[in-house]
């Protein structure tokens, strides 16, 4: 398997905490993510980790409501700086501070001029707040690190499973590790969902900006790929099933937003063409399953009573853990031929279909003629283990979607 750790609990925390080792004053480093995913307990690992030499703050607790709470923050940062030699501020929730990034680089110069040993590490659970205000005001000031969706490998890590089983569970419910111990009671996890995730982060991340003019409009437009995962959908069909009308510009905004939110990719059409890659309609994949589960009133589909249904969040599963890795996810389609995704960065270039019930030749004349025309795309078919025999006597590799879920695609 070829996982990348960068993006995960432990990946993450080993790079700050290597970060955190170099000299000081070093980069703001910016740790952002969806929610519900980990941020805060690894800011407070961090913390233990530094000991004495960190200050942990959280911008959304009653504290930082208080007047001179900046003031009085960095007063202990210099004093502990003093004290240990260095100091690292762990600040949880920056974007909720007004002005947050003016005042990041204003305190950021101050120690760089006056040579003070403070690392900053600043979490945010919206990536498009982190990004708008680092774009800003700290251009050349910061790193920034994502700590994405969990994936199957995560779950059987932290709570003991069976790589198949988490992978089943990521299918049918998402990764989600607050959301883990309430799995048995359909009611709560649902619940939890909406008002600790979804919720918080359509209502408050997204149309917190100024950008967002038509809220209900984002919300509906988000409900259109929920009920879509993994489908190809033009603008102009997608427009045809919103309640209120929009234009089409303000949709494909609304679809960048909720992908900066790490909700929704809209993935674009493969093509050595740019001009043709960006007129192509976009295939929506919600980036965690639990979205899915959520919204969807029917619960998660069974493959022996709605084999299409479950197909579909099996291919919607594995393409947003490729998103969620870091790579570069497209899909390509030239009328009758179509391959699920197109996969490029450090797991190499892959062409893969995602089958879940049985496989045919005509399944896979997409991947065959794809790879005849982009040789540098390695061909890959994600499907049962009984499908195994059929795809190798078409001289393809196959994988069980579970392994890749686990993992990623073969070394």
């Amino acid at each position: 398997m070829v996982e990348s750790s960068a993006r995960t609990f432990s990946g993450c925390l080993e790079a700050l905490r290597a970060r955190l080792a170099e000299p000081a004053p070093g980069l703001i480093q910016l740790l952002t993510g969806p929610r519900q995913v980990g941020k805060t307990t690894l800011l407070l690992a961090l913390q233990e980790a530094e000991g004495e030499r960190a200050v942990y703050a959280a911008a959304d607790g009653p504290e930082a409501l208080l007047p001179g709470f900046w003031e009085r923050l960095w007063a202990v940062v210099e004093e502990v700086a003093a004290r240990k030699g260095k100091a690292s501020l762990l600040l949880d929730e920056a974007h909720l501070l007004p002005g947050w990034s003016g005042r990041l680089k204003a305190e950021w110069d101050r120690l760089r001029r006056r040579k003070l040993p403070v690392h900053i590490v600043a979490t945010g659970s919206s990536a498009l707040h982190l990004a708008t205000g680092s774009r800003e005001s700290l251009a050349g000031r910061f790193e920034r690190t994502v700590l994405s969706h969990w994936s199957a490998a995560s779950l059987a890590d932290a709570f003991g499973l069976a790589p198949r089983v988490a992978a089943d569970l990521l299918v049918r419910e998402g990764g989600y590790p607050g959301a883990y111990p309430l799995r048995n009671d359909v009611s709560r996890w649902t619940a939890y969902v909406r008002d600790a995730i979804l919720e918080p982060a359509i209502g408050r991340d997204l149309l917190a900006l100024a950008a967002v003019r038509r809220p209900a409009l984002l919300r509906q437009v988000f409900g259109v790929c929920a009920a879509s995962p993994a489908q190809i959908v033009s603008l102009q069909k997608l427009q045809g099933q919103l309640q209120d009308p929009g234009a089409l510009e303000t949709i494909a905004h609304y679809l960048a937003l909720l992908e900066e939110g790490f909700l929704v990719a809209p993935l674009s059409k493969f093509s050595m063409r740019p001009a043709r890659q960006r007129a192509a309609p976009p295939k929506l994949v919600v980036l965690s399953n639990a979205f899915l589960a959520a919204a969807d009133p029917r619960g998660a589909p069974a493959p022996d009573v709605d084999p299409a249904r479950y197909g579909a969040w099996v291919e919607n599963a594995c393409l947003a853990y490729a998103w969620s890795a870091g790579q570069r996810v497209s899909y390509w389609r030239e009328e009758p031929l179509e391959v699920d995704a197109v996969v490029e960065g450090s797991w190499g270039a892959w062409a893969i279909e995602v089958k879940t019930g049985t496989v045919t030749q005509g399944d896979l004349r997409g991947l065959a003629e794809l790879t005849r025309r982009n040789p540098s795309l390695r061909p890959l078919v994600l499907c049962e283990p009984g499908a195994f025999a059929a795809v190798r006597r078409m001289g393809l590799l196959a994988m069980d979607w579970r392994e890749f879920l686990s993992g990623g695609p073969p070394t």
